[in-house]
């Protein structure tokens, strides 16, 4: 006889019982994945500006307690440089209002443009050095010609009286008016560029009260000097005009000449050594006699 088992027959011993339809395992998702996840962009974007403001706070609070320890009086100050035509109080004068404030409080742009005020300095430097000490750095002018027998000047007209004013004999002199004290300045250096590359150097210059310019100038090859006579007008083009006719004509016998007059309109008058010399001999016979 044939053991056949029905459809419903309950599984004899040890059997499984059949899976019935198509059902699957069910696998549940870790814990992590299936929590609501935190959308931290927003968090993000206010944290930054937080963490400055909290920054500057804190930093604002830390320098207003350091702030007695930091910033300190000004202790000392160093000068450098040597001053041959600016006195010492003039210096202190120019320091004294700014060193009553503290470290980094005094205005270094102030001291610095107080003190290039003076007439014989040209250039300042100042810094701060740690922690309560002032540097200062000074340079002068150098002087560039006489003003009248007395004086000194600078390359922007600005005189200053010295004592030892024989000591500066080598440098060329300026007499004029008060008044025209700059503008003699810049005339001098005009005329010394034009003529410095024919060997020629301004060796003294005169503006009198009527404006009549005299110049006297010095050959750098044999120290011999000659007087301009250039009138009241268009000194320039009148030191252009002797320069050409020097090239031309006058050139190998300078050594010879006295005096020229510029003032003609298209020409000029040369005065020689030998009727110069005639000249001042006869002058000085008419005074003996």
């Amino acid at each position: 006889m044939l053991n056949v088992l029905l459809r419903h027959q309950q599984p004899g011993p040890g059997r499984k019982p059949a899976r019935r339809g198509a059902s699957r395992p069910v696998v549940r998702a870790p814990l992590r994945e299936r929590l609501p996840k935190l959308d931290f962009s927003v968090l993000k974007r206010f944290a930054w500006p937080l963490l400055l403001v909290a920054l500057l706070i804190g930093g604002g609070v830390l320098y207003q307690q350091l702030q007695p320890y930091l910033d300190r009086p000004i202790a000392r100050i160093g000068i450098a440089g040597k001053l041959t035509f600016t006195a010492p109080e003039q210096v202190e004068q120019r320091i004294e209002p700014y060193v009553s404030t503290s470290f980094f409080r005094v205005d270094l742009e102030g001291l610095r443009n107080g003190l290039e005020e003076l007439p014989w300095i040209a250039q300042v430097q100042v810094r701060r050095v740690w922690p309560d000490e002032l540097e200062i750095e000074l340079n002068e002018y150098l002087p560039i010609a006489r003003w009248g027998d007395t004086a000194l000047l600078n390359n922007r007209g600005e005189a200053y009286e010295v004592e030892a004013i024989e000591r500066y004999r080598q440098l060329p002199q300026l007499l004029g008016p008060e008044r025209a004290r700059q503008r003699m300045m810049q005339q001098y250096q005009v005329l010394s560029q034009m003529l410095r590359p024919r060997g020629f150097a301004v060796a003294r210059l005169e503006l009198r009260e009527r404006g009549s310019w005299f110049a006297t100038l010095e050959a750098r090859a044999g120290g011999q000097r000659i007087e301009l006579l250039l009138g009241r007008d268009h000194v320039v083009e009148k030191v252009r005009r002797f320069l050409t006719i020097h090239d031309k004509t006058l050139g190998d016998r300078i050594e010879n000449i006295a005096r020229i007059d510029l003032r003609y309109a298209n020409g000029l008058a040369v005065t020689w050594l030998a009727e110069a010399d005639a000249g001042t001999r006869a002058a000085a016979g008419g005074a003996v006699n």
